[in-house]
C-alpha cells in the first residue's frame, strides 16, 4: 500500500493506465456517441496516453515524470477526450511536478486543480461529459479530505468511485446518451484511468460493472445541443508554436466562430510554450488559417466526422413540427402532441428544423414556422428532409396563434393533403396581432414611438401606440372584430394580469365572441388571434 505517489509510482500509474485503456478501448469506441458518433474515444485516448509514456520514458535527467508526462500527453493529444486528457495532466503537473511525493491532500488539491483546468481549456463546456466526471471524482478526493480520509488510499478510491457514479449518471443529462443507452465515452475512459491509479496505490483493481449498452430509449431532438448539425463536418487539430496567451485567446473565440467542440490545451516545453487546438468545424481553410495567424501551426490533421445517420422513416406515421420563441410555447405546444423547435435570440436554422423533422421518424411531417421570416428556413428544411425519404409540407403560418389554429384542426386520419390543406386554412383564416412595448425610437404606421411605449401590431402592422397594455389590448381587439370573428385566441404573455383584463373587455364589449386562452406567451405580453 503506498503512502504516497513518488517518481516511481507515477511511471508506474501511467503504464497501468496504458494497458487498462489498450483492454478497454473497443468498448470505449462503442459508447462515443457526443460530441459526434465516430467511434474513436477509446483509441484517442489510448494514443494520447501512449504518447505520455513515451515522453517519460524519453525524459532526460532530473525531470518531475509529470513535467514529462504532461508534455508528452499535450504534444501528442488526439481527439476531443485525448485534449481534455491531456490537460488534466497538465494541471496534475503544475501542481506536483518538483513537489515531492504526493500524498492525500495533495494529490486531491491536484485533482480539483486539473479539473478546474480542463473545464478552462474547453471553448463550451458540456454537462454529462468527461467534464463532469473530472470534475466528480476531484470533489470527491477533496471530501475524503475534508472527512479526515487522508491516507493516500483512501483519496484515490474516493475519486475514483466518485467519477464513476458520475459517469453512471450521464445518460441523465445528455440526450444523446440517453437516447443511444450509452454512458459518456470521454467520462468512461477516465474512469478507466482513476482504476489504473487505485490499482497502482493498493494493489488491487477495483471491481466495476462493465460499460455496456442500456436499453435504447429515444428522446428530444436528432442532436446533442453542442452536437454539430447533420453534415459531413471535420475533426481539425494541430500543434501551435510561437503564440503567446493572448493571441490564443484571440485564436479560441475565432475558432468558437467557426465550429464546436473547442479545446486548446498547452504546455511549456524546452522551445517554448505549444497548444494542442482540436475544433469540429465544416471552415477546415478557416480554421487552419487562424492557426497561421495566431502563431506557428504544425502536424496539422483533418479527419472527416462521421455523418449521423437519420433513423428511417415510419410509414403512416404523421408529425407536426412547430418553430416556437421561447420554452413557455414549446411546452405549450408540446401538450398539443407538437414536435417543437425553441428559437432563441440567434433564430433558428433549416438544420434546426430538420433535425426535429428526422428525429420525428415520421414519414410524414407538417412544419409550421410560426413567424414570416422563418418560412424560409422551414421551406429549405423540408427540402432536405424531402431527400431523405420524409414526405414534408410547409404550412406558412406567421405568428404562433396561427399555428394554434393549424394544429386544432389537425386530422391525422385524414390523407395528408388533405391535412395539410385543413390546417393551412384555419390558419390564413386567422388573422393575427400582439401587444408589445418599444425597446427603442422608431416612427410606425401609427406615428412615431420612443423606448417603453406599448405597441398594438396587426399582421405585423403597427396601429395602435399607447402608454398602457392594457388600453392597447382593448383597441387592438376592437379594431380586429370590426370586421367580425366568432372566436378570440389570447396567449398571455407574463403578466396574467393583462389576460385578465383582455378577457374582462371580450365579454363586455363583445359578448357572443368565444374566447379561447393560453399562459406561456414568454416575453410577448399578449398575442391574439381572432377567427
Amino acid at each position: 500500500m503506498l503512502q504516497a505517489l513518488d517518481d516511481a509510482a507515477v511511471g508506474q500509474w501511467c503504464r497501468t493506465a496504458v494497458s487498462a485503456l489498450s483492454a478497454a478501448r473497443d468498448r470505449i469506441d462503442e459508447l462515443n456517441v457526443f460530441p459526434v458518433p465516430d467511434g474513436d474515444t477509446g483509441t484517442n485516448l489510448l494514443m494520447t496516453a501512449e504518447a505520455a509514456v513515451a515522453a517519460l520514458d524519453a525524459a532526460g535527467p532530473g525531470e518531475s515524470p509529470w513535467t514529462a508526462l504532461s508534455r508528452g500527453a499535450v504534444l501528442g493529444a488526439r481527439g476531443n477526450s485525448g485534449t481534455i486528457y491531456a490537460q488534466l495532466l497538465r494541471g496534475l503537473s503544475d501542481r506536483l511536478a518538483g513537489a515531492g511525493p504526493a500524498d492525500g491532500p495533495a494529490l486531491a488539491a491536484a485533482l480539483q486543480e486539473a479539473a478546474q483546468g480542463a473545464y478552462a481549456a474547453v471553448a463550451d463546456p458540456e454537462e454529462g461529459t468527461f467534464l463532469t466526471v473530472a470534475r466528480a471524482g476531484a470533489e470527491a478526493a477533496g471530501a475524503a479530505v475534508a472527512q479526515r480520509r487522508t491516507a493516500l488510499a483512501d483519496v484515490v478510491t474516493a475519486a475514483a468511485d466518485g467519477a464513476r457514479a458520475a459517469l453512471e449518471a450521464t445518460p441523465g443529462q445528455l440526450d444523446a446518451l440517453r437516447a443511444a443507452g450509452v454512458v459518456d465515452a470521454g467520462g468512461a475512459g477516465l474512469c478507466v484511468v482513476l482504476d489504473a491509479l487505485v490499482t497502482t496505490v493498493t494493489g488491487v483493481e477495483p471491481a466495476r460493472p462493465p460499460l455496456d449498452r442500456r436499453p435504447q430509449r429515444r428522446t428530444g431532438s436528432a442532436h446533442a445541443p453542442h452536437q454539430p448539425p447533420p453534415g459531413p463536418g471535420s475533426e481539425v487539430q494541430y500543434l501551435l508554436a510561437d503564440a503567446d496567451e493572448a493571441t490564443v485567446a484571440v485564436l479560441q473565440k475565432r475558432l468558437a466562430a467557426l465550429g464546436d467542440s473547442l479545446v486548446v490545451a498547452g504546455v511549456d516545453t524546452p522551445t517554448g510554450r505549444q497548444w494542442n487546438v482540436h475544433v469540429h468545424t465544416n471552415d477546415i481553410g478557416g480554421a487552419i488559417e487562424a492557426g497561421i495567424e495566431a502563431g506557428r501551426p504544425r502536424g496539422i490533421s483533418v479527419t472527416p466526422l462521421a455523418p449521423v445517420l437519420p433513423a428511417a422513416p415510419v410509414p403512416g406515421r404523421r408529425a407536426v413540427v412547430a418553430v416556437v420563441p421561447g420554452e413557455g410555447l414549446a411546452r405549450l405546444f408540446a401538450a398539443a402532441g407538437v414536435r417543437a423547435v425553441p428559437c432563441g435570440p440567434g433564430g433558428v436554422t433549416d438544420d434546426d428544423v430538420l433535425a426535429e423533422v428526422v428525429a420525428s421518424a415520421a414519414a410524414e411531417v407538417v412544419v409550421l414556422p410560426n413567424d414570416p421570416a422563418l418560412t424560409a428556413a422551414a421551406a429549405r428544411a423540408a427540402e432536405r428532409a424531402r431527400a431523405l425519404g420524409r414526405d414534408v409540407a410547409v404550412v406558412p403560418t406567421r405568428s404562433p396563434v396561427q399555428g394554434l389554429a393549424a394544429v386544432a384542426v389537425a386530422d391525422p386520419a385524414r390523407r395528408f393533403g388533405d391535412d395539410v390543406i385543413g390546417m393551412a386554412e384555419a390558419a390564413a383564416a386567422t388573422r393575427w396581432a400582439e401587444v408589445t412595448v418599444a425597446e427603442q425610437e422608431a416612427l410606425t404606421s401609427a406615428g412615431p414611438c420612443r423606448p417603453g411605449d406599448v405597441l398594438g401590431a396587426a399582421e405585423g402592422d403597427v396601429v395602435v401606440v399607447g402608454s398602457e397594455l392594457a388600453a392597447v389590448a382593448r383597441d387592438l381587439l376592437d379594431r380586429l372584430l370590426s370586421a367580425g370573428g366568432e372566436m378570440a385566441t389570447l396567449l398571455v404573455g407574463p403578466d396574467p394580469a393583462l389576460g385578465d383584463a383582455a378577457c374582462e373587455h371580450l365579454a363586455g364589449a363583445h359578448p357572443t365572441v368565444e374566447v379561447v386562452r393560453y399562459e406561456g406567451g414568454d416575453a410577448v405580453p399578449l398575442q391574439i388571434g381572432v377567427e
